[in-house]
């Protein structure tokens, strides 16, 4: 990719850290589950599509979260009726503290777990839908070897994927469409692309998010 972005603290795990201890507290004091990233219209729109048009199996897919900050899209997940195997993860433990126990009092069977997604994961196992909404974004501006650290995230999402039908489901705020494309091109191709609201401006329409779908780039 030509363009880099700026390094910022968004990339680092200590801003993570410090985010979700206030978070953590805040939920133990007042029940408030802290902030969705890019809202809820963004995490809805992506179960909306994955329930409704694509229809995954709401019993037998497995699902991982990547990034999962607070859990809530695979609550939101649970809530529409998914019982498959849901699964988060985040490099920042007091993230997945904060999910846990969002999970626990919600009564609800999500596996939540440490893990730092620019080495090998092989661990976790392969999954039929591989989500990711703001961690790219977040490993893209790291202030340390930005570009090292997506192409080794990228290797471990494609290890992820059960099959070269398996879904990887991306949404960004500092990437477009096209961008991600190109940055993907060697392991993934494009599958779907969900709508997201537009802007004009200087006559040119643009997104405020992209969301899209991508698939294993077959052998």
């Amino acid at each position: 990719m030509d363009n880099e972005l700026n390094g910022s603290e968004l990339g680092t795990k200590e801003f993570w850290e410090s985010s979700y201890n206030r978070e953590i507290r805040n939920y133990k004091s007042h029940g408030d589950v802290g902030e969705i990233w890019f809202d809820e219209s963004a995490q809805w729109r992506t179960i909306d599509w994955l329930l409704g048009k694509e229809k995954i199996d709401k019993e037998a897919s497995r699902v991982l979260d990547l990034g999962c900050g607070n859990g809530m899209f695979l609550v939101g997940l649970a809530n529409e009726g998914f019982n498959g195997d849901l699964t988060g993860v985040d490099y920042s433990p007091k993230a997945v503290e904060l999910a846990q126990n969002i999970a626990q009092d919600k009564k609800l069977s999500i596996t939540y777990k440490v893990a730092d997604l620019t080495q090998p994961q092989d661990e976790l196992g392969h999954f039929d839908v591989v989500h990711d909404k703001g961690t790219y974004d977040a490993v893209s501006l790291c202030p340390d070897n930005a570009k090292e650290k997506r192409a080794l995230y990228l290797a471990t999402v494609e290890k992820l994927l059960r099959t070269a039908d398996s879904l990887f489901v991306i949404t960004s705020c500092n990437w477009t469409e096209d961008e991600l494309e190109k940055s993907f091109a060697e392991k993934f191709v494009k599958y779907y692309t969900i709508p997201t609201p537009t802007f004009k401006f200087g006559g040119k329409v643009g997104n405020v998010v992209t969301s899209v779908v991508f698939k294993r780039k077959k052998e």
